[in-house]
C-alpha cells in the first residue's frame, strides 16, 4: 500500500508549553545516549523524545519519514534487494531517583535507560545519519509503551495499523544484549488464580473458610516444579513458572474469603500460545482454583539463526549467539514473517535497575559492527 509523504503537522507534536528538546546527531553513540537519557520517557510519557527523534530525522534528505502516535519509522528507498529493519523502544520503567545520566571516570553512563535501551537508541540514530547509502535498504522504528502491557505496544498497534512500514526481509532490535546476537525470546504468561473461601471473625476461624490457606496447595505446586531446559538451534532455553503476587485479607480480625495468586510462565519458543496456556492450567488442575484469568499473554519467537540473513548477521558482528531469556518484540517480527535478533550494547542484567548504566566503549563497539555490516558489501 503507497504511503503519503510526511508533513510538518505529522511530525510536530510538542507540548504546548517549553522549548522542544532537540538531538545533534552528529554526536558520537555515546555523547548521544546521554542527551537521550536526559529527555525523561516513561511509558506513556514518550511525546517530547518521539518529538525530537522525529525532528532529526525529518532533517535527513535520504530519509522518508512517518508517525503514528508517539512511533516514529524512517526509511531509504534505494531499491535494494534486501531490507533490515532496525528497531528500539523509546520509553523506560518508572524513574527511581536515576536521572538526569552521569559519566564517571571510568567511561561509564549512569542513568535510566542507559541500558534499557536508549544505547541501541542512539546506535539507531547514529547509523540513520551516516549512512545515505548502505549496502541495504534500511527501515529505523521508534516506538511507544514497551515497557507495558501488550496491548499498548507501540510495535504491535504499529504492526495492526501499518504493517507495511515493517515490511523487511531481516530484523534487528537493538535490546541490550552484551554486543552478543540473542536468537528468540521467550513467551510470557501471567494468569490470576483465585482461591474461594468464607469470611468470619477470627476470634470464631471455625466458622470460616481461610482463603490464603487454601493457596497453599498452589504455592505447594510452584515450589516443587521442575522448569524445562529446551534446546532449540543449538540455544538452550529456560523456564520458569512462579507466583509474583499474592492478594489476599480483608482486615486485621477477619478471616479472608478470597486470595489471588498471581504467576508468571516464562516458556520456550517451541510453545505456542495454546499450548502454553494449557500447560499452566495442566499444572493447578486440583488446587482448588476457581477462577483462573489470562492477565497478559505475549508468544515467543523461535530464533530463526538458520535463515540465511541471520547467518549473514552472525558472521558479521562475530561472538557466539544466545538464547534470549525474557520477551521481546523480535516475537511481533516473527510473527509478520520477518526473521529477528536481538543485538544491542549494554548488560541485560542491569535493566530496570535503580543502578542502570552502560559502558560506552560498548556502545560505540555496537555502533561500529552495524555500521561493517551494512556498508561492507
Amino acid at each position: 500500500m503507497e504511503r503519503a509523504a510526511s508533513t510538518p503537522s505529522d511530525l510536530a507534536r510538542r507540548p504546548e508549553k517549553g522549548p522542544a528538546p532537540r538531538l545533534d546527531l552528529r554526536l558520537d553513540a555515546a555523547e548521544l545516549t546521554a542527551r537521550l537519557v536526559d529527555i525523561p520517557s516513561v511509558s506513556g510519557a514518550e511525546g517530547p523524545l518521539a518529538d525530537a527523534v522525529a525532528d532529526a530525522l525529518g532533517a535527513l534528505p535520504w530519509l522518508r519519514v512517518d508517525r503514528f502516535g508517539d512511533n516514529v519509522v524512517a526509511r531509504t528507498e534505494l531499491g535494494l534487494a534486501e531490507r533490515v529493519v532496525l528497531a528500539g523502544h523509546l520509553d523506560t520503567v518508572p524513574v527511581a531517583d536515576n536521572l538526569p545520566s552521569r559519566l564517571d571516570a571510568d567511561g561509564v553512563l549512569w542513568g535510566l535507560g542507559t541500558c534499557d535501551m536508549k544505547s541501541g537508541v542512539a546506535v539507531q540514530l547514529r547509523l540513520a545519519a551516516t549512512l545515505p547509502r548502505p549496502n541495504r535498504d534500511l527501515t529505523f522504528v521508534f516506538y511507544d509503551n514497551e515497557e507495558v502491557e501488550a496491548e499498548r505496544n507501540g510495535l504491535g498497534r504499529l504492526a495492526a495499523a501499518h504493517p507495511d512500514w515493517l515490511e523487511g526481509d531481516f530484523a534487528v532490535l537493538l535490546e541490550p544484549s552484551n554486543g552478543q546476537v540473542e536468537g528468540g525470546c521467550q513467551g510470557t504468561l501471567r494468569v490470576l488464580l483465585r482461591l474461594p473461601g468464607q469470611r468470619s471473625h477470627s476470634a470464631r476461624s471455625w466458622m470460616g473458610v481461610n482463603a490464603i490457606h487454601a493457596a497453599a496447595p498452589v504455592l505447594t505446586r510452584l515450589a516443587a516444579y521442575a522448569p524445562r531446559r529446551v534446546d532449540i538451534d543449538g540455544l538452550e532455553y529456560r523456564e520458569g513458572l512462579n507466583a509474583v503476587r499474592i492478594e489476599g485479607g480483608v482486615a486485621g480480625n477477619v478471616i479472608p474469603d478470597s486470595c489471588v495468586v498471581t504467576v508468571n510462565y516464562r516458556y520456550a519458543p517451541d510453545l505456542d500460545e495454546e499450548r502454553a496456556l494449557a500447560h499452566v492450567r495442566e499444572v493447578f488442575d486440583g488446587c482448588g482454583v476457581t477462577e483462573f484469568v489470562v492477565d497478559d499473554h505475549s508468544p515467543g519467537a523461535l530464533p530463526g539463526l538458520s535463515h540465511p540473513a541471520a547467518r549473514a548477521f552472525v558472521d558479521a558482528v562475530g561472538g557466539q549467539p544466545m538464547p534470549k531469556f525474557g520477551w521481546t518484540d523480535v516475537s511481533r517480527f516473527s510473527a509478520l514473517g520477518v526473521p529477528a535478533v536481538n543485538y544491542g550494547p549494554g548488560d541485560p542484567n542491569l535493566a530496570h535497575r535503580q543502578d542502570e548504566r552502560v559502558a560506552t566503549e560498548a556502545v560505540l563497539a555496537c555502533e561500529e559492527r552495524l555500521r561493517a555490516w551494512l556498508t561492507g558489501g
